[in-house]
């Protein structure tokens, strides 16, 4: 399935398409995604990384290094 694009929705217009890149070339609108943050999912891991001890951190990394390469 291919994915959705990540820049922001273009008019199908060809008028407004084009008032849009004018817009845009002059820095009069901006073309970047509006931020939009989940509250669910917005520490992501690095809450969970300091709050590891340095020990766990290693003890996690090697077990998925060895589930990736095998046990050598």
């Amino acid at each position: 399935m291919p994915k959705r694009r990540q820049t922001p929705d273009r008019p199908t217009d060809m008028n407004q398409l084009a008032k849009r890149i004018v817009a845009i070339s002059t820095g009069q609108e901006s073309d970047e995604m509006p931020q939009v943050v989940d509250p669910r999912r917005a520490k992501r891991g690095e809450a969970r990384a300091a709050k590891l001890t340095p020990e766990k951190r290693k003890a996690i990394a090697k077990k998925a290094a060895e589930a990736r390469w095998g046990k050598g």
